[in-house]
């Protein structure tokens, strides 16, 4: 290929000089150095420091790094998951009511954002600025008045017991009901007592009888708490994607004659997935952190019903003063939560790459073009899957 050597000797002076790659590498690290330095002393040392405090036998006086203060091992971890007692009981009870709570809690509220998502973002909504405000109200408002209003609507005479007592349902004392839903579903049908082999055997102090109970009625308060807080700002993560959908799609689906639903369902859906991955992984996270609608409510009752290991940790330490057991079931939490949010994402690549290759499958058999919809879809399904990567 000819090249202009006028043209390459404009070019030239462009390039970096030799010597010049070291001094802008330490001008940008030099640039990061405060932001390095305030992440190291609020997020690296204090999480160094907890994990001391996890292996030590630190009382809470003094400093973890004194010279009475010395390493256990990992007795408070083996006491935790282990060790027959009342601590691993606790343990097991707390990561049972989170499970429930993760398990209902996100799906209905990322469905629920995604459709609210889509709901306001309709150009022909009468004041959708309105509507977008009212429902991420909610996220903004003090978790103090979220729980005392909970606790009003929740209450044995409460609004919400008395619009059922209006359809001639008798409800429940919310936040007084320890028992769990699918066992007191189970019971409407004669069903008191769990098979042996589920009764017999269990995990973490807890026999699998226990841990198939459900959430119970309390927990389910707290859960209908959480997704009321958390949709509107998932709604609004939903909404710049929604928007970076093409009009031309839209446009070519209505053209070939799809619905509402299957627009909704084959387009929306799988264009906003990255965004879905996005809000599935913040859910997953924030509901396994629960807290506040615990400590402010029901502070674990009944019976330990609405335990969750976030509060456990805060009443181990700073309740039963046992620091280090505090610190251990923190980092439990902590390599839970990893755990689970690399298997959903394993999950989610698995399904996105089965998709891809089944669509690859079609493509070849098919014997005429893809309908304009389709093929309109499936090349911005593919730039927003480049741009997430």
């Amino acid at each position: 290929m000819f090249v202009n050597p006028q043209a390459r000797q404009r070019v030239a002076p462009l390039r970096a000089r030799p010597g010049e790659g070291w001094r802008e590498q330490l001008g940008g690290w030099l640039f990061c150095l405060p932001a390095l330095a305030l992440l190291a002393l609020f997020l690296v040392i204090p999480i160094a420091l907890a994990a001391w405090v996890s292996i030590s036998n630190w009382d809470g006086i003094g400093s973890p790094l004194s010279s009475g203060v010395h390493s256990v091992g990992l007795a408070n971890y083996k006491a935790l998951l282990t060790e027959p007692g009342l601590a691993r009981t606790d343990l097991g009870e707390s990561v049972r009511n989170n499970f429930y709570y993760v398990l209902f809690v996100v799906p209905i509220q990322t469905l629920l954002a995604l459709v609210l998502a889509v709901v306001v973002s309709r150009k022909g909504l009468f004041a959708r600025g309105f509507f977008r405000t009212a429902y991420y109200f909610p996220s903004v408002t003090s978790s103090v008045a979220i729980a005392i209003v909970f606790q009003f609507l929740f209450s044995g005479t409460g609004t919400l017991n008395a619009v059922l007592g209006f359809l001639g349902i008798h409800g429940p004392n919310w936040f007084s009901d320890p028992n769990g839903v699918i066992q007191n579903l189970l019971a409407a049908v004669g069903v008191h007592s769990g098979p042996s082999a589920l009764v017999n055997h269990g995990l973490l102090g807890l026999s699998w009888w226990q841990w198939l109970s459900g959430p119970s009625v309390a927990m389910c308060a707290l859960i209908a708490l959480g997704v009321w807080t958390t949709t509107g700002t998932f709604m609004l993560i939903f909404l710049p994607a929604l928007y970076n959908i093409s009009e031309e799609v839209e446009e070519a689906a209505q053209v070939d004659g799809a619905s509402a639903w299957q627009q909704f369902w084959r387009i929306t859906v799988p264009l906003v997935r990255p965004v879905t991955f996005l809000v599935l992984t913040l859910g997953l996270i924030g509901t396994w952190q629960v807290f506040d609608s615990v400590f402010l409510i029901s502070q674990g009752n009944p019976a330990g019903t609405t335990l969750t290991p976030a509060f456990l940790a805060y009443t181990t330490s700073f309740g039963d003063q046992q620091w280090g057991q505090g610190a251990a079931i923190a980092f439990l939490l902590f390599g839970l939560i990893i755990a689970l949010v690399l298997l959903q994402r394993w999950l989610l690549g698995r399904r996105e790459r089965r998709s891809e290759r089944r669509a690859r499958r079609a493509q070849r058999r098919a014997p005429a073009p893809r309908m304009a919809s389709q093929q309109a879809a499936s090349q911005q399904a593919g730039a927003s899957a480049r741009n997430s990567r």
